[in-house]
């Protein structure tokens, strides 16, 4: 490669660093947290997630709805989180007379709330928030992204500075000279572990776009399915609000009619319309799958509860196959915990490289 060319991208990727470091770290660190937070919120907060006892049979939805309505001022329901495995609560997310979002962990063999905390507070909300859009919301979200673009370029650019210009160099650049100073370490470290870490973070970095820009989420839509358009998830509702109609057993007539279309075993969301509109949307991820997030998605009355419309995963678009595979990518569970022992690893070197490539700038300063 020219000299010269390759002397302007040190430099490139020198100001770019230093300009995107404290973003890159902040992301990089709570990116690591979030790889397990099925696992650390369960040992932190395991009120959430199981029971004491499992004593069959489980009390109904509209039960344990009935009770939050009564007990905790619930005026509207949100969401309704069902989990395959028997020992697992039941999530209801819910708004109060006052407006706060509370999320509520029910006992569904008892129908007792266990426990509740704003959905806003809780520490992954905050995390998530902070991961995504440093809290700060649309601006911030921006800044990530741009941050992201950024750091693609420094993974691309850190490849061709670390590229060694003979064969028999190649080793050296492999590894890490632990007896050097301080200085030569932790060159070694930043290069040669940013060699090793290249793909996975490359990886990471490329689908987490997705989050950030909505052109980059049309790409994924336009190479796969040959449009932009994003096929939507909305469906009108076909009946109008009526006081004579019939809501016993309502969320549970729209779980077992869930299950009946799709009589795999998974994990149910019922997510309740935003307006006065469209549907309610129901959406089961397939548990017998290897591959995480495979769900199928179906549509129920928001006044009847009746089935409207089903969308079986098979029948999804590549798109949104491809879509759907954006996550368990991105937090490194496509493969269970190898995988996301990796990308944990990955997560937490990459927030070490803003320090260290800020020393090795502070060392030629110097």
């Amino acid at each position: 490669m020219n000299k010269t060319l390759k002397k302007n991208i040190g430099k490139l990727h020198l100001w770019l660093g230093l300009g995107s470091g404290l973003v890159v770290f902040i992301v990089a660190l709570t990116g690591s947290l979030l790889v397990f937070e099925d696992e650390i919120d369960a040992y932190v907060n395991p009120e959430f997630y199981t029971v004491a006892t499992v004593a069959a049979p489980k009390k109904t939805i509209d039960y344990c709805v009935a009770i939050l309505q009564k007990q905790h001022a619930v005026e509207k329901i949100n969401r309704i989180y069902t989990f395959n495995a028997p020992d697992r609560t039941l999530r209801i997310l819910g708004k109060n007379t006052k407006g706060k979002s509370i999320l509520f962990s029910i006992d569904p063999y008892t129908g007792k709330v266990l426990a509740a905390v704003p959905q806003k507070s809780r520490f992954f909300s905050v995390v998530l928030d902070l991961h995504r859009h440093l809290i700060m919301g649309d601006f911030g979200k921006f800044i990530t992204g741009c941050s992201a673009l950024i750091f693609v370029f420094l993974l691309i650019s850190g490849m061709i500075l670390w590229w060694p210009k003979k064969i028999k160099h190649l080793k050296q650049r492999l590894t890490v000279k632990w007896n050097a100073s301080f200085k030569r370490v932790n060159w070694d470290f930043h290069s040669t572990f940013g060699f090793y870490s290249f793909l996975v973070l490359l990886i990471i970095c490329l689908t987490g776009l997705t989050w950030s820009f909505k052109w980059f989420e049309s790409g994924i839509y336009l190479l796969a399915d040959g449009t932009t358009k994003k096929p939507s998830t909305k469906v009108k509702n076909p009946t109008k609000e009526d006081p004579k109609l019939n809501q016993t057993a309502f969320y549970d007539r729209i779980l077992k009619a869930t299950d009946s279309i799709f009589p795999y075993k998974g994990n149910t969301q019922i997510r309740m319309p935003n307006d006065s509109i469209n549907s309610i949307f129901v959406i089961k991820e397939n548990l017998e799958k290897a591959v995480p997030n495979q769900a199928s998605a179906a549509y129920f009355d928001r006044y009847t509860a009746k089935n409207i419309e089903s969308r079986p995963y098979e029948l999804f678009s590549t798109g949104d196959k491809v879509r759907r595979l954006i996550y368990p990518i991105h937090t490194g569970s496509i493969y269970g915990y190898p995988t996301k022992i990796l990308a944990f690893l990955v997560c937490l070197f990459a927030a070490t490289l803003p320090i260290s490539g800020f020393l090795i700038w502070l060392g030629r300063k110097k």
